[in-house]
């Protein structure tokens, strides 16, 4: 309060210079101001400023020769305009009467003694300081204008601890809408916000990511291009370009032509000017004179539509121009109203008479000199904001007509505070020509915004309307057709650093801006997501993807099935081996007594089949998906099978060793073997030994179903853990040394009786049994794919059947085919021949 009541102060002792210097010796014209019973103001530029040294604090007389402003001439009387409908209505104010005090606001000066012209008390003129300003009673309820964000803000400021409301037909900064600093602020024209974003919106439509900024140095423009920034950079927009004309700006000079100079060097082709009408005119120039064309130029709603700027020379030919305009309405009579006040006597204007407090700025010599052939036209983007200042006097109207109670047929007269009329004007919400009038929470209004285009035929220029941007939230409706682009083909420009990537490409960025990158393929086994263009992502455990892929494709599971047909095939000869070792050992069962069979192991044979037919049962395990208790047995039970198997060849042909060359050389050990029963000793140490290192392997490198996704990338494996692990390495040597040992004893035996004389089928199957499994470790060592469990059963196959083969079949043979050889009398001649050649020997 005490800093308000400071500047007060200080603004009141400008005034009093003021008058003392200049406003006494001024003039008025007498249609700036209207009697009534309740007293509304206007600023309005209706000429435009100039920049001058001052020596003294005095107020910017407005009225000069050559700087008058038709835009605001149009402003100006769209409030008389409206302000005269009223008093005429019978329904919204009746027997009550509005007048105006209306000012020419063509600087800052002239701006703060307008406003504080509004603030002061009728008859003693001046502002009084005290504590209750909720009973302040100014000269004027309402002010409609001022037209710039920096005078509206200043205005505003001023204003609002005395709550006099303030509707501003052109005021669109964003900041005003902060209710805490701008209470009594009020607008007719869209909040910058929406602006903003429906700019965001055309650069996105239309997939512009690389743009130039250029902004006034006052305050709509300033903040526009800080907003405009913050929001296109938080859409993946990069701005190439930022600056800020300078107030003092003119066409051609030294700060222009480095801004021209640095436009082209960002090589963006989209340009978005926030700007004033008074510096988008110097900018334009600049550009005209720097030849900068090819260009797509996006225009801010303040001059958009403006012909100030459409009348700079040779501006046809700097590209496409797009703009967000404020939407299209018309003041019904305005033209006419005019055109009466053109031809209407003015009179001349009045004096201000020495020693009497007058009003600065309430003269237009211009004004007074219109004919009804010489006057200004009104135009599109004047008519559009005269609405606005029009609408802006309805809202007070209507707000007073709550106020006063007119609903009844009359109002009731009486004292009214500016805070009283303020809570009304917040809730108005009325019909005036079709448009709705009201207010939302932020005390902006609810309408929209058209996008339009510029179109030239030959040296005339017009406008397209494009489509439209309403809220909230912001949406876009653009016909494209419409738009004749500058370039070839009417295609629609580009604007960006980087074209984009091929699909699988990431986007490397190579500077300070994300939208300048290079394209480098994603890897195989990543993907490229299209919400993060700058980052491969891992494809997941179950996928799988190529380089430079865009999305990740789910992996073939993959197993020895037990329909595919390598497993028929290998099924079918495993189910024939088993059926062979099942008949076989129906067939000694039979012939149990015969010599072919005791001479084989008699009952020990039943333990060698058992235990190959044992480990023909295993390989059924590595069909199907692999399942624990399938991991669990396959290898184990074919190990300690083929073991068992071992065993018995080994200690078979020991045996035959001890009887036919150790029996009488060494009668002591053989009786001591034969005593404690060696043979079933060995068979059983040897089969325990390999049963301890299976469940050591089961236990601690236990065999489980797993999935691999290492070896193929398109591929998940099913598969058990056993082949990489000690366990299954110690069984396969247990059974590798095993079959030296059978090998060996065999060999051994060569020179045995022909019946007992195994050495060149056991020699034969082992050595089979020796290359099957060289076969299998070679295939695994450069093979690992799916086919590798049946690589590894035709392994475990080929040695039970090299076993069964070298052993059995022979036999099998001599009881089928052979029967002669089946007696007694032909073994004892074997015996007795090789008696005689030992004895000879």
């Amino acid at each position: 309060m005490l800093l308000c009541t400071a500047r007060l102060v200080g603004l009141q002792l400008l005034i009093s210079w003021c008058w003392a210097f200049a406003c006494h010796s001024t003039e008025s014209s007498p249609d700036f101001t209207l009697p009534g019973d309740y007293l509304l103001a206007g600023l309005f530029p209706l000429h435009s400023g100039r920049l001058q040294v001052r020596h003294r604090p005095e107020v910017t007389l407005c009225d000069r020769s050559g700087s008058f402003n038709e835009h605001g001439y149009h402003l100006f009387q769209a409030m008389r305009l409206g302000v005269e409908e009223i008093n005429n209505s019978t329904a919204l104010l009746p027997n009550v009467t509005l007048g105006y005090q209306l000012y020419d606001v063509c600087s800052d000066s002239a701006n703060v003694y307008a406003t504080l012209r509004v603030l002061s008390l009728p008859g003693p003129h001046h502002i009084e300081l005290q504590g209750d300003l909720l009973h302040y009673s100014p000269t004027v309820l309402a002010v409609i204008g001022p037209e710039s964000t920096n005078h509206a803000a200043t205005t505003a400021a001023l204003l609002s601890p005395f709550l006099v409301p303030l509707i501003s037909y052109a005021a669109s900064s964003e900041t005003l809408s902060v209710k805490r600093q701008y209470p009594s602020f009020l607008r007719t024209i869209p909040n910058d916000k929406y602006q903003v974003e429906t700019m965001v919106l055309l650069l996105q439509k239309f997939g512009w990511t690389w743009i130039s900024l250029v902004g006034s140095s006052d305050d709509y423009g300033q903040l526009g291009v800080q907003a405009l920034e913050n929001q296109a950079t938080g859409q993946g927009i990069c701005i190439a370009f930022k600056d800020i004309m300078p107030f003092s700006a003119h066409a051609g000079d030294e700060r222009m032509q480095c801004l021209m100079r640095r436009l082209a060097q960002a090589r963006a082709t989209v340009v978005v000017v926030f700007s004033g009408r008074q510096l988008a005119r110097v900018f334009f120039e600049s550009v005209v004179l720097a030849n900068l064309t090819g260009k797509v130029w996006v225009a801010s709603e303040a001059w958009a539509l403006s012909r100030h700027i459409t009348g700079v020379p040779g501006i046809q030919r700097i590209g496409t121009v797009l703009g967000v305009a404020i939407q299209k309405r018309t003041v019904p009579g305005l033209k006419a109203f005019e055109e009466a006040y053109a031809r209407a006597d003015k009179g001349a204007p009045r004096p201000c008479h020495k020693g009497s407090w007058c009003s600065s700025n309430q003269l237009c010599r211009e004004c007074q000199a219109f004919t009804a052939h010489r006057m200004p036209k009104l135009k599109a983007f004047s008519m559009s904001s005269a609405y606005n200042a029009y609408r802006a006097v309805y809202a007070v109207a209507h707000g007073l007509h709550q106020l006063l109670g007119c609903a009844s047929g009359a109002c009731s007269r009486g004292r009214v505070y500016p805070w009283q009329l303020l809570e009304q004007i917040y809730k108005v919400n009325f019909l005036l020509h079709k448009d709705t009038v009201m207010f939302d929470d932020n005390r902006d209004p609810l309408s929209s915004y058209n996008i339009i285009a510029w179109d030239w035929n030959g040296p005339k220029w017009t406008f397209t309307v494009l489509g439209s941007s309403t809220w909230s939230p912001v949406q876009l409706n653009i016909n494209e057709t419409k738009i004749q682009w500058h370039g070839k083909n009417n295609q629609v420009p580009k604007s960006v650093c980087s074209s984009d990537c091929l699909e699988g490409y990431q986007r490397v960025v190579t500077g300070f801006h994300h939208c300048c990158f290079e394209c480098v393929p994603c890897g195989a086994g990543t993907f490229l997501n299209k919400s993060d263009l700058y980052r491969c992502q891992p494809c997941g455990k179950e996928e799988w993807a190529p380089e430079g892929s865009q999305t990740c494709f789910l992996r073939t599971v993959v197993f020895l099935a037990w329909h595919e047909h390598t497993s028929w095939v290998l099924l079918a000869a495993n189910t024939v081996l088993l059926l062979l070792l099942l008949g076989t050992a129906g067939l000694f069962a039979w012939h149990l007594d015969t010599p072919v069979v005791r001479s084989a192991g008699g009952r020990l044979c039943f333990l060698m089949l058992g235990s190959l037919a044992a480990g023909s049962g295993s390989l059924y395990g590595f069909f199907g998906e692999p399942t624990r208790p399938a991991c669990l047995l396959r290898q184990a039970l074919f190990a300690l099978g083929f073991t068992i198997f071992l065993s018995c060849l080994t200690v078979r042909s020991f045996q035959l060793i001890i009887i036919f060359k150790f029996s009488t050389k060494v009668p002591t050990f053989y009786h001591a073997w034969v005593q404690n029963h060696g043979a079933g000793l060995f068979v059983m140490i040897s089969s325990a030994a390999q049963l301890l290192i299976c469940l050591t392997w089961l236990v601690v490198w236990t065999p489980l179903p797993t999935r691999e996704y290492q070896r193929f990338p398109r591929l998940v494996m099913l598969e058990c853990t056993e082949a990489n692990s000690l366990g299954f390495i110690l069984a396969f040597l247990y059974n590798g040394l095993l079959s030296i040992s059978a090998f060996a004893c065999s060999y051994l035996g060569k020179d045995l009786p022909e019946n007992y004389n195994e050495a060149k089928c056991v020699t034969f199957s082992l050595l089979f049994n020796f290359v099957s499994w060289i076969a299998f470790f070679t295939t695994a060592s450069v093979y690992d794919g799916k086919y590798l469990p049946a690589a590894n059963m035709m392994a475990g196959l080929s040695s039970l059947s090299s076993g069964f083969g070298g052993y059995f079949l022979p036999k099998c043979y001599v009881i089928l085919c052979r029967p002669d050889l089946n007696s007694t009398e032909h073994f004892q001649a074997s015996i007795q021949d090789y008696t005689r050649r030992c004895g000879s020997t």
